[in-house]
């Protein structure tokens, strides 16, 4: 694959060592995985990952002739998944492409290798329906939202790859995306999941200061995310807080990978919602909290030490308090 030079994301770079870049592909690696896989990787992938064997791209968006659950007009990928097993998102990690199908029931086509910032809920996938596991396949983008429906990208890998468009070729008007996301966060209802943890929380002012604390995350941003910043780990210590007062959290995982758990709370919930999220940083957020002793284990699952819980809601006051 040509002019590769400036395709990978340099400013990211710690997270996607972390999360995506593997060591270069061996010839005994890359056989290894295509049997696991049950298919011929294309050599455009295979000539690609020996450049940087997974990652970011610095262009992540592709443009579509019909919608999707993403866009009206393209969809957008987090990644490109490495050949090996060592990466969580890798093409045979703990969340690659027999993850998918097995555990998130996505139709076994061929092989999934680039995740979306759903994060899961739309994949795209080298589609070997109509050439084999060993024939040239094309790519396509799978919506869980939609019912897995399929829509066809590209013919191949790398014709895929040279169609890569950066976000900035669809961006919004800044001031029109803050007043949308403004009336999202002040009006729209809370999704089933977190509206129960608050029903259940003895507190009744709670859902009217998570508003006003997405309020804020918006001015600041311009739209309504969850990073790495100080509001953004209010908003992680907030819905902790919530879910394990109803539930109990058997592990990070417990919390941070079920269905109904985080991502069910605001990231990925119907009406009141980020619409997406990085796994990374909340993961991160929940190592952090529980190496500085702020999450501990208990006889009901794992919790916010007393005085972590009136720190959190003090915290949640007093930003309330400084907005207002």
């Amino acid at each position: 694959m040509e002019h590769t030079n400036g395709f990978w994301d340099t400013a990211s770079l710690d997270y996607q060592l972390k999360n995506y870049i593997e060591p270069q592909p061996t010839p005994e690696l890359i056989v290894s995985v295509e049997h696991e896989l049950g298919y011929r990787l294309p050599e455009s992938y295979i000539r690609l990952m020996q450049t940087q064997n997974g990652g970011c791209p610095v262009n992540t968006c592709f443009p579509t002739a019909e919608a999707t659950s993403w866009a009206e007009d393209h969809i957008a990928i987090t990644g490109l998944f490495g050949i090996g097993r060592e990466k969580i998102y890798s093409l045979c990690g703990d969340l690659g492409s027999q993850f998918m199908i097995d555990e998130w029931e996505y139709p076994p086509i061929g092989i999934y290798f680039a995740d979306c910032p759903s994060a899961g809920h739309d994949m795209v996938a080298l589609d070997y329906r109509e050439c084999g596991p060993e024939g040239e396949p094309c790519v396509v983008h799978v919506d869980q939202e939609g019912d897995y429906r399929i829509t066809w990208l590209a013919p191949n890998f790398e014709s895929f790859i040279q169609g890569l468009v950066n976000e900035d070729t669809y961006a919004e008007d800044p001031e029109e995306t803050a007043a949308d996301e403004l009336v999202s966060v002040q009006e729209k209802p809370f999704g089933s999941l977190l509206q129960s943890l608050c029903d259940a929380f003895p507190d009744d002012t709670l859902p009217d200061s998570i508003r006003v604390l997405a309020t804020k995350i918006v001015k600041e941003k311009g739209f309504f995310a969850l990073h790495a910043d100080q509001l953004s780990h209010l908003m992680y210590d907030v819905q902790f807080l919530l879910y394990s007062h109803s539930h109990v959290v058997k592990s990070e995982q417990d919390y941070t990978d079920a269905k109904e758990g985080y991502r069910a709370i605001i990231a990925l919930a119907n009406g009141f919602s980020t619409g997406g999220y990085a796994p990374g940083f909340v993961s991160d957020w929940m190592k952090e909290a529980r190496q500085e002793g702020r999450i501990v284990e208990t006889d009901h699952g794992l919790k916010f030490t007393p005085a972590v819980r009136a720190e959190v809601l003090q915290a949640l006051l007093d930003t309330v308090t400084t907005t207002e």
